[in-house]
Parts: structure tokens; C-alpha cells; sequence
């Protein structure tokens, strides 16, 4: 039994592959440069007069704030633990 899917179907199938596998190098090679596309896509939206829907939406494209103010893992600002001695 073989099973033919339509060729858009097939286009869409490895569209959607590669689009997840984009994002998940963006997510873990280009976080800084990654958090400020998220910032300047969002940051139109959730202006004052615009309307429930898209505020909504720019808060959920927003990248998650830093609660002390420092730096949410936008990049390597050497937060992480010590490098040893020898």
C-alpha cells in the first residue's frame, strides 16, 4: 500500500520542517539578535489606540522581561559559573 500526498502537500510538509528547524537555531545560536527582532516586531503593536487584538498579539511576541533588570539570557554577558583554576 502506498500512499501519495498531493505535491503541494508534500511542499508544505518540508516547509513547515524547515521552518521548525530555523527556529530552533535561532533559539539557540542567535538568542541576542533573536530577542531584538522579537522587541522591534512587538514594540508597534502594543502602542496606545491600537486595538485588543493586537496589543494581545504583541505581548505574546514579546520576549519574556528580566524581573531584576539584568539581562535575560540576550547573550553570553558572563553570567554563568566560573570558569575553573588550574
Amino acid at each position: 500500500m502506498t500512499l501519495e500526498l498531493p505535491l503541494w502537500l508534500q511542499y508544505l510538509v518540508v516547509g513547515v520542517i524547515v521552518a521548525a528547524a530555523l527556529w530552533i537555531f535561532a533559539r539557540k545560536q542567535l538568542p541576542g539578535p533573536l530577542r531584538r527582532a522579537r522587541v522591534a516586531l512587538a514594540a508597534p503593536l502594543v502602542r496606545d489606540g491600537r486595538p485588543a487584538w493586537m496589543r494581545s498579539l504583541a505581548r505574546r511576541i514579546a520576549p519574556p522581561g528580566s524581573g531584576d533588570g539584568a539581562s535575560a539570557c540576550g547573550g553570553c554577558d558572563n553570567c554563568g559559573p566560573e570558569p575553573k583554576q588550574r
